[in-house]
């Protein structure tokens, strides 16, 4: 099955990271999107898979902050965090997570490569190697990572994932 020109190649990217237009008010580093990390994996052959944005999903594009822009990015984020742990909010990250599982899942059965997973690093949900929380940058992984590492880890299944962020601020 699937004979045909396709790498069978996928990485997993952070919704933010294809569109910036999603993310919280006052956190985009670029217009539209990190190009540099989609023409790296497409000049790979490399197919890119769009998480859903945890966020966005379950909370709106408009995060529900009147000061937007003006509140600090580690402070907006502990704030989403804290929100994200709601009870039906965290059972719908929860399906959140099952759907990126199943579709890695789907993806090994008919023997394409998961060659990653890319999180944002700092956000309270997608990232990798750290995450928002007590208004700061701190080590750890985000609430939907931490979800989807533990579905995977269920599954018996290991994605190297790395997390990136386009600033320091």
């Amino acid at each position: 099955m699937f004979h045909d020109k396709r790498s069978k190649k996928v990485v997993f990217i952070a919704h933010c990271l294809l569109n910036q237009n999603s993310i919280s008010d006052g956190t985009a580093v670029y217009p539209a999107a990190f190009k540099e990390v989609i023409d790296f994996f497409l000049n790979s052959d490399v197919g890119i898979v769009q998480m859903p944005c945890p966020e966005f999903c379950c909370l709106g594009l408009d995060r529900g902050n009147i000061y937007g822009a003006d509140s600090p990015v580690v402070v907006e984020n502990t704030r989403i965090r804290s929100a994200m742990k709601n009870d039906s909010l965290n059972i719908k990250l929860a399906g959140l997570a099952d759907l990126v599982v199943q579709q890695i899942v789907e993806y090994k059965k008919y023997g394409f490569e998961v060659i990653g997973m890319i999180g944002a690093n700092r956000s309270p949900n997608c990232g990798v190697d750290t995450t928002s929380d007590y208004n700061a940058e701190i080590n750890g992984m985000g609430l939907f990572v931490e979800k989807i590492v533990k579905r995977l880890s269920e599954e018996n299944i290991s994605v190297p994932m790395i997390g990136i962020k386009g600033t320091r601020l």
